[in-house]
Formats: C-alpha cells, sequence, structure tokens
C-alpha cells in the first residue's frame, strides 16, 4: 500500500499535466442560445466565410444505442468548395483531416461547440505552403466561434 500511493500521485500528476498540455490544441466556446438557434448561427457564420457545410453527421443515436444518455449532439462537415479537393490532391496525407469539423451538443439549455485547433497540423505537416492554410482555418474558426458565442 505504501507503495501504491507515490505511484498514484505520479500518475495523477501525469495525467494534469498531459491534460493541460492538451487543452490548447481545442477551442471550446458555450453558447447561451439553446441547440436549434446556435446550430442555425454556425451554419450562417460558417457560410459567411466562404466555406460550404458537406454533412451534419448524428452523434446522439450511436451513443444512445451504446446505453449512453444524451442530449442533441452533431458533428458539422465544412470545408471551401474546390479547397479540400485541390489540399487532398497535393497533400494526400491531410485526407483524414479533412473536411474541417466542429461537434456541437446541447448542454442544459445551453450549447457548447468544440474543435481541434487547424494550427496543430503544422507540427505534423511542416510544408511552407500549408502554414498560411491553417493559420486562415483557424483565424475564420476562431471568427465562428466568437459569433456564435456573441449571438443571443
Amino acid at each position: 500500500m505504501k507503495r501504491l500511493a507515490p505511484c498514484l500521485g505520479a500518475l495523477f500528476l501525469g495525467l494534469a499535466l498531459s491534460v493541460s498540455a492538451w487543452a490548447d490544441q481545442l477551442l471550446i466556446v458555450r453558447s447561451a442560445q439553446n441547440f436549434e438557434e446556435a446550430m442555425a448561427t454556425l451554419q450562417t457564420a460558417i457560410a459567411a466565410r466562404g466555406y460550404k457545410v458537406a454533412k451534419v453527421q448524428r452523434v446522439d443515436v450511436g451513443l444512445e444505442m451504446k446505453g449512453y444518455k444524451t442530449d442533441r449532439y452533431r458533428v458539422v462537415f465544412y470545408g471551401r468548395p474546390g479547397e479540400v479537393e485541390r489540399l487532398a490532391a497535393a497533400h494526400p496525407e491531410l485526407i483524414p483531416y479533412l473536411p474541417l469539423n466542429v461537434a456541437i451538443f446541447a448542454e442544459e439549455g445551453q450549447t457548447l461547440l468544440t474543435a481541434a485547433r487547424p494550427t496543430v497540423l503544422k507540427e505534423f505537416f511542416p510544408q511552407p505552403d500549408l502554414a498560411p492554410v491553417f493559420e486562415r482555418w483557424e483565424k475564420d474558426l476562431v471568427d465562428i466561434f466568437d459569433e456564435v458565442r456573441a449571438t443571443r
């Protein structure tokens, strides 16, 4: 038992450090809008920046089938027409990350949105022609999230 306490302490410290390092890889925003309003604002904000919603995938049904109780939960996939195809052709290694996506889910009358920060991709794909694309995607995503958060 005496050996277990230091091991558990080290484990919790390691987890805490890894979570704080990992947290900066995500963008998260809470909106006072209900789910339907936030979803509409999200899609409008995406379109206003020249992107097109490619697909909205329901996640809640699959979770409920596995026994989880959940409210509304969707993933919105989006991209700029032609850009996804050009990038996939020039950099096929990016295909698993395309199109971009945002998870949106209801939580007690509010709505949360979360997405991976696109600039994190620069660590894995250091090609100079990709950095400005990732930076633009992140700026647009921050603007989209700000719009959803600010709309009431």
